[in-house]
This record gives structure tokens, C-alpha cells and sequence, in this order.
């Protein structure tokens, strides 16, 4: 078989959030807010899973002011970006002989 797909990527939170930091250019971060809202997640359960990525040194959590107010961003790291194009050549390569046998029907 083909390399092992990244557990901690793997939860469906955790991928959706990966996919999602994934998608913005390279050194560009997204708000807390933002991610939240785009993901439709709570901000406790955005929090956990953001914490477990940055463990990992997959994301980076960046707490600043917006003039009085607390801000947070997001970013994914070089490393995190490795991560999860080595996790989508992993679930491609595990999806192939499924794609393959579609073309026999």
C-alpha cells in the first residue's frame, strides 16, 4: 500500500481546516472570525483543533490588537503545506484503483 494518510490531518475538522488555510496564498493568514465562520465551527472546537496543527507545526497562531481589541490569524506553515500535499497525494494514490475500476462500467 501507499504511504499512510496523516491522522492528524485525517479528522474531518482538522482537514477542513487544513483545506481551507491551504487555499490562501503562501505567508497569507485568515482571522479566527473569519475561519470560524467559514467552517461553520464553534470557537471552542475551531480553538482545539487550531492548537492540535500548531503542536504539530502544521498552522501558525498569530495574537495581535486591532486597536483596543484582541485579534487571532491563522496561517499555514511551510511544513503544514508539506503535510497536506503529502496527505492529498496519500488519499490519491489510495483512490486510484477505485477511479480506475469507474472506467470499467
Amino acid at each position: 500500500m501507499t504511504e499512510e494518510l496523516d491522522p492528524l490531518i485525517h479528522a474531518t475538522s482538522r482537514l477542513r481546516i487544513m483545506t481551507t488555510l491551504a487555499s490562501i496564498d503562501d505567508g497569507a493568514s485568515l482571522s479566527f472570525a473569519k475561519l470560524s465562520d467559514l467552517l461553520g465551527m464553534t470557537a471552542g472546537n475551531l480553538s482545539v483543533h487550531l492548537t492540535k496543527l500548531e503542536q504539530a507545526g502544521y498552522v501558525t497562531i498569530e495574537k495581535t490588537f486591532e486597536g483596543r481589541k484582541p485579534a487571532t490569524y491563522a496561517a499555514i506553515t511551510p511544513a503544514g503545506r508539506k503535510a497536506f500535499d503529502g496527505y492529498l497525494a496519500a488519499l490519491k494514490a489510495l483512490l486510484a484503483p477505485v477511479q480506475g475500476a469507474e472506467a470499467d462500467f
